[in-house]
């Protein structure tokens, strides 16, 4: 039986050891991808690296890697990590660091596609079709069917050298509308050939990438998809049809873990994070002649959603409904409260973000009974942060590691 179907039965420990895929985890706690804004030149820097070991120490179960693109064009800057050999040195030096401290560590892997800004990577962003890049106001170009190919070759070689680097994990991202959540939206996927149109067809990417990955690592890594269960936006990818999605990964044998997510990064971002909408502070962290512009019209692609504990429970709960896939609830989780819940309503992970960079060892300071919520007042304040170092500006001072980018 399942280990979802398993856990209406029994109520697993948050804090307990368990397994995901073939890696054994010293907690279920994950934290979960946030672009880091420490890599240089597509390279890991010691920045990054400490980025990493502290909630390592601090005791999460395992901590992920944001955003590893499978090829140079998948960047959203040119700044960010593209998996080639020579950024093996870098990643292993990373993963030595993360393992010496009790914890796992995945590598979020994905190609930015319609996201990626083509000022800073010098390269023409991709997409299923022609659209109005927001970043560069530029428009993308079709993928072709052969393009496609390629880069489902790239993820399958990306997690070769996730492998060989030491990771023990990979997050496949599918959400955000990035490449592959970009075909699975009705809404940005026009398409007439094999890849547009149906469901089926939306989704045949998204499956070619996870059973790609399968074929060449076999059960070396775990292989987690990220998916978006809704986009956030009229016309868009939603609940309905991520759940027969989630059942096709189920089938196909290929994916270990579903992570559900929520939000576009081109159109409504924060409908993933909820909470305050730091308009000032993006303004502050752009270029001169872009700082008006995001300061009289940030407001209205930066729409405010009101934060509450497990936010995205809802629509997941649905999904975990249909699927005995193993999964991660993502989305205000932070305090020991609300992971006890999600364990309680069958999740078998709990994925972090803010709440660990507000406190990098919050599950050591909750394991040891001192404190069981957060300190994180969920001010985004964090966010705009991606472009000198991403931090949290109530317990971090600034950084001097600037490279820009976008969260993962």
């Amino acid at each position: 039986m399942p280990d979802g179907q398993q856990s209406h039965r029994h109520t697993p420990d948050v804090l307990g050891p368990a397994r995901i895929g073939p890696v054994p985890l010293r907690n279920r706690v994950i934290k979960a991808a946030t672009y880091e804004g420490r890599s240089r030149e597509g390279l890991v820097t010691d920045g990054l690296i400490d980025f990493h070991r502290r909630p390592a120490a601090g005791g999460v179960g395992m901590t992920t890697v944001a955003f590893c693109a499978v090829s140079p064009e998948g960047r959203t800057d040119r700044h960010q990590i593209h998996m080639r050999r020579d950024a093996v040195p870098g990643l292993r030096e990373l993963t030595d660091a993360v393992h010496a401290e009790g914890a796992a560590v995945s590598a979020q892997l994905g190609h930015a596609g319609p996201v990626a800004n083509p000022l800073s990577t010098g390269m023409r962003a991709l997409a299923p079709g022609k659209l109005l890049q927001p970043m560069s106001m530029r428009r993308t170009r079709a993928v072709s069917e052969h393009e496609i190919r390629r880069i489902v070759r790239d993820h399958a070689d990306a997690a070769v050298l996730a492998a060989e680097s030491g990771f023990d994990a990979v997050e496949l991202h599918c959400g955000h509308n990035y490449l592959v959540s970009s075909f699975l939206s009705p809404r940005l996927n026009r398409r007439d050939d094999a890849y547009g149109g149906s469901l089926e067809n939306r989704a045949r990417f998204l499956r070619e990438v996870a059973r790609a990955v399968r074929d060449a690592v076999g059960d070396r890594l775990a292989i987690i998809v990220k998916l978006n269960m809704d986009d956030g936006t009229t016309g868009g990818f939603w609940l309905d049809e991520a759940i027969p999605v989630a059942r096709w990964l189920e089938g196909d044998g290929s994916v270990d873990a579903l992570e559900l997510t929520a939000g576009s990064s081109l159109s409504n971002p924060m409908y993933l994070f909820r909470g305050d909408v730091p308009i000032g502070e993006f303004a502050d962290a752009m270029p001169r002649p872009v700082r008006l512009g995001v300061r009289m019209f940030g407001r209205f692609l930066l729409r405010s959603y009101p934060y509450r504990d497990a936010y995205l429970l809802d629509g997941a709960r649905q999904v975990r409904h249909e699927t005995g896939l193993p999964m991660v609830l993502l989305g205000g989780i932070a305090s020991k409260p609300v992971m006890d819940q999600a364990m309680r309503e069958g999740f078998q992970f709990v994925a972090m973000a803010r709440a660990l960079l507000r406190e990098p060892a919050l599950v050591e300071t909750i394991a040891a009974g001192d404190r069981e919520d957060s300190l994180c007042i969920h001010c985004n304040k964090c966010m705009p942060t991606i472009y000198s170092g991403t931090r949290c500006v109530l317990a971090e001072p600034a950084r001097d590691d600037r490279a820009s980018g976008a969260p993962g």
